[in-house]
């Protein structure tokens, strides 16, 4: 038994991969096509990916939010857990990174619960929310720059409906975040986490998965 997180050398990641990652092969196929990418740091960790998958499952979300798309993995993995009417906002500024993601959603059958638009994502989550779809989403992803964490967060909260969650990446940021900042990124995400952990807005937990997630039920 241990009373805290225990740390996980190559061994015993490969170990939980093993035991517990169940990927539908296009999402293999673009995981192994991502990791060629010049970029490819930035997509997230499979067993990130099937825990968004299970919480989407685990809270009967029908319409989701992602902010920040990259090459598609993470999209992919929620809208594979969403039901054949259930609907991804999927949020990028980048055709280039997008347009690798096209063919596997297609090939995976889910291409037509992803509506990518490629915009400022404030400005996407603004609209949103001028046209009445305040408490319409069940879940939210954020993972895009850091700096924006916040204004992201704060739209994500009138756009969920309540019991609503949402994920945030990147929490831990390399272990940046417990260390004196050095950088604007970091201080962005050493605020975010202080002000998540007072928010009475919210249940909250930071979890060690992957690069550390914030997980915030709405209440």
């Amino acid at each position: 038994m241990t009373n805290k997180t225990i740390k996980l050398d190559d061994t015993l990641y490969r170990y939980v991969l093993d035991h517990s990652l169940r990927e539908h092969p296009e999402q293999t196929a673009l995981r192994t096509a991502t990791a060629s990418h010049r970029l490819a740091n930035m997509e997230i960790a499979p067993e990130q990916g099937q825990f968004m998958a299970l919480l989407v499952r685990l809270i009967g979300a029908r319409n989701t939010i992602e902010i920040g798309t990259f090459t598609g993995y993470s999209a992919l993995s929620v809208a594979l857990a969403l039901p054949a009417d259930g609907h991804l906002l999927a949020c990028d500024i980048s055709r280039e990174y997008t347009d690798v993601a096209r063919p596997y959603w297609a090939r995976a059958g889910v291409a037509h619960k992803i509506e990518l638009v490629i915009a400022p994502a404030l400005e996407t989550l603004d609209a949103r929310l001028a046209a009445g779809e305040a408490g319409r989403y069940d879940f939210a992803f954020i993972d895009a720059d850091k700096t924006g964490y916040d204004a992201y967060y704060e739209r994500c909260l009138k756009l969920l409906r309540y019991g609503g969650l949402i994920m945030i990446d990147n929490a831990l940021w390399s272990g940046a975040v417990a260390r004196p900042a050095q950088d604007a990124d970091t201080r962005a995400l050493q605020a975010l986490n202080d002000k998540l952990h007072a928010d009475a807005r919210i249940d909250f937990s930071l979890l060690p998965l992957a690069d550390g997630i914030g997980l915030a039920r709405k209440h």
